[in-house]
């Protein structure tokens, strides 16, 4: 059975396909995905900014694909624990974006770090911090 890209990884959860995630790369050991200004998903009529749901959603996502893309995951994760720290609305109708960054990684816990930002990226729209599984996945059950 062929890896899966991260992109296709994406394309397999229900949630990232309905928050239409899209991955944009790794640049030094951080992955970065993005999701689009979906009016959809506006959290205060008023001002059109969206959910914190959804920027959590990206945040966890992330999070999660750093796990799986470092280089000694065992190649499935699931979220133990994850701290959002909201920091500021997102712009509405910029898209938001997500690095996260695989710091430790122990035989069956991995440690990440996460900002969102959105086009004023020196100042994020929110931080994370978690802890997330390291599963080792038995491949040849996989095939």
């Amino acid at each position: 059975m062929a890896e899966l890209t991260p992109q296709a990884f994406l394309d397999a959860l229900p949630h990232a396909r309905a928050l239409n995630m899209r991955f944009d790369g790794v640049h030094d050991g951080k992955v970065r995905i993005s999701m689009p200004y979906n009016p959809a998903l506006i959290g205060d009529p008023t001002t059109g900014v969206m959910h914190g749901g959804a920027v959590y959603a990206l945040l966890d996502t992330a999070s999660g694909i750093a796990v799986t893309t470092h280089p000694v995951s065992g190649g499935g994760t699931a979220t133990l624990d994850l701290r959002i720290d909201y920091m500021r609305a997102a712009t509405p109708g910029q898209r938001i974006c997500a690095e996260a960054f695989c710091y430790n990684m122990t035989r069956t816990v991995a440690f990440v770090r996460a900002v969102a930002y959105d086009d004023n990226t020196e100042k994020p729209v929110a931080t994370a911090t978690g802890a997330f599984t390291n599963e080792h996945v038995n491949r040849s059950l996989a095939e």
